[in-house]
């Protein structure tokens, strides 16, 4: 038996509504604010486990991929058509990480606040 069910993964960020504006338009979802805690920002994705957004002063992205620096985690984001995700992905403001091989059913960016993650048509 489980002692514990996934609630929401949250993210370390520089700019909590920023970046979960860019999951919402990416993922879907409702944005929910508490005006009294601008410091967290919850996106609440149907279907899914929601995701959080922590303001983190000091911020530092992770490297993709490089040995010396923890990436921390990554997220895996089930797609129908790589290129067509990849195309908005890219208008909402990731940039790419490893994206080269198109003959992966995966590829890498890294989100506006250098969290990498995949879309992947696996």
């Amino acid at each position: 038996m489980a002692l514990a069910k996934l609630d929401v993964v949250v993210l370390d960020c520089p700019d909590p509504r920023a970046l979960a504006g860019f999951y919402a338009a990416v993922l879907g979802g409702t944005v929910e604010e508490d005006p009294e805690d601008s410091a967290w920002v919850d996106l609440k994705v149907p279907g899914g486990p929601a995701l959080a957004f922590q303001h983190a002063p000091g911020f530092v992205p992770p490297e993709w991929p490089a040995a010396g620096h923890s990436q921390q985690f990554h997220l895996d984001l089930a797609v129908e058509d790589l290129d067509t995700a990849e195309k908005g992905v890219l208008e909402l403001g990731a940039r790419p990480l490893d994206t080269e091989d198109r003959s992966r059913t995966f590829r890498v960016y890294a989100d506006p606040a250098g969290h990498p993650f995949c879309l992947c048509a696996c």
